[in-house]
């Protein structure tokens, strides 16, 4: 666990400071530099291109992880390199002749509700494209075990970016117009900057000469489509059908407190970016034990992270909101039911992993599509009758239900479960500490709570960790840090 534990605390790091940006962006700078409708069309624009990016990306990515490691041979690996590079263009040059044929008809369909949409296609195509390059570089990258740039490139890159178009747009150097081709260009340049930096690790060399096992990955990559869609379908088709329903506006407050709840999976997303090649390579040696063991300690790590994090947010949220323009003010409920179904995610462990790094991908990915379409019954259902409420209640109950199916899948196949008696030592500390601080309210200064109540929270929560040792990766690290300062 020590190179998993250091690149993912170092990923951590990048991609707070990420979010870090992220909040800069989301929580103030869209929030009063632009108008809550051009704001909901950004959010449509991005949205609607991570829904399309794993059709694009042709499941190279996680077919890069899962079979790299598998090959001992330079030449093999080379070829096997070559069409993972080439793939992609499978997906993506039809689909380009499509919106090409068919621009003014997908328009019209997008514009449903809100017409300013009308006019983004082609905007969403080419993110789109970018999108799903990054991600094939990126993979690319991970397989040589090295995360934390392409972390840095995902995390920051393109949030600095419209951190510095906000401002343009604020002393009124660049239309909203001109703002998101600016958008696809920042995409399409952070593609080109991953695919100089993997080349870097790992200069192709392009052999046309396909390992013996290419129709075994063509189809894994075929299938890994549905499992990549069914996952970007749960995180952002609730965002592209409030825009088929009710008022764009509603996008960005929709948006805000998404993001707010996105905070709890960051743990997750970091500590994913290494132990999936390591899950991959423990599955192909057939190592069980180790596979055990690495699924119940990512799973204690990560709740201990996340479930801090849900409850100091919780408890801080009407702060929070007060700090916030009126309008945004409506997300508590979204927050509670997005951050439950994070919250959940992240004691699931390195779950994902193992599943679609083993022979059992298939039957998992066919229950992704029937959960993937119930997650569009339930907005269906669910936004024309709750609307923003609505969206968040079926985005929580596909995640339930997604990640309820993939437990008991996990333990009929491989007879192991993420939970411990940590997880139960776990659950009471977060009940006991998110009950007494959400009680407590101080009456200063929202900011002022906000810190005074988070030192307080941070401090009792960390010292219990530690005292009672319930992680151990977790009490290693403070240790370390502790005896640093020599306390």
């Amino acid at each position: 666990m020590g190179i998993v534990f250091k690149q993912s605390l170092n990923n951590a790091i990048i991609t707070y400071l990420g979010f870090g940006l992220g909040a800069l962006n989301t929580l103030v700078l869209y929030l009063n530099f632009m108008d809550p409708k051009y704001f909901g069309l950004i959010q449509v624009v991005l949205s609607t291109s991570y829904v399309l990016m794993p059709i694009l990306a042709f499941g190279v990515p996680n077919s890069l992880v899962k079979y790299y490691s598998s090959f001992t041979d330079k030449r093999t690996i080379d070829g096997f390199l070559t069409l993972m590079l080439l793939l992609p263009l499978i997906a993506m040059l039809p689909i380009g002749i499509i919106t090409l044929l068919l621009n003014s008809t997908i328009g019209a369909f997008l514009a449903r509700e809100n017409p300013i949409v009308q006019d983004y296609v082609w905007h969403i195509y080419l993110i789109g494209i970018a999108m799903a390059y990054f991600e094939v570089f990126y993979g690319w990258a991970r397989v040589q075990l090295k995360s934390v740039f392409g972390n840095f490139m995902k995390e920051i890159f393109t949030r600095v970016g419209q951190t510095m178009l906000l401002l343009l747009l604020y002393f009124d150097h660049i239309t909203v117009e001109e703002f998101i081709w600016v958008l696809v260009a920042i995409y399409l340049f952070r593609t080109l900057i991953m695919k100089l930096y993997a080349y870097r690790l790992r200069a192709p060399r392009l052999n046309f000469s396909f390992p013996g096992n290419s129709r075994e990955i063509i189809l894994y990559s075929t299938l890994i489509i549905l499992g990549g869609s069914t996952a970007i379908v749960l995180l952002e088709v609730d965002k592209v059908m409030i825009n088929q329903f009710i008022q764009i506006e509603n996008v960005a407050y929709f948006s805000v407190a998404g993001f707010i709840a996105m905070v709890i999976a960051v743990p997750s997303r970091s500590m994913h970016q290494i132990t999936y090649p390591l899950t991959a390579k423990m599955l192909n040696e057939n190592d069980q034990k180790g596979l055990k063991r690495l699924y119940q300690r990512t799973s204690v790590t990560l709740f201990v992270v996340a479930g801090l994090l849900f409850i100091l947010i919780l408890s801080n949220l009407d702060d929070l909101y007060r700090l916030l323009p009126e309008p945004y003010g409506k997300g508590y409920f979204i927050f509670i039911w997005l951050g439950l179904a994070k919250l959940f995610d992240a004691v699931m462990g390195n779950n994902n992993a193992i599943l679609y790094n083993s022979d059992y991908y298939r039957s998992v990915l066919v229950m992704g599509v029937f959960l993937a379409l119930f997650t569009v019954l339930f907005n269906l259902w669910l936004i024309p009758t709750f609307g923003l409420n609505g969206a968040a209640i079926a985005s929580f109950s596909a995640f339930f239900l997604y990640n309820c199916t993939k437990l008991i899948f996990v333990k009929w196949r491989f007879g192991i479960l993420p939970f411990t008696w940590d997880t139960a030592k776990i659950m009471a500390l977060l009940m006991g500490v998110g009950y007494v601080f959400y009680i407590i309210q101080f009456s200063s200064h929202p900011f002022l709570n906000i810190v005074l109540k988070g030192f307080i929270m941070v401090l009792i929560y960390v010292w219990i960790v530690y005292r009672y040792k319930i992680s151990d990766d977790i009490y290693d690290v403070l240790n370390k840090f502790f005896k640093k300062l020599k306390l």
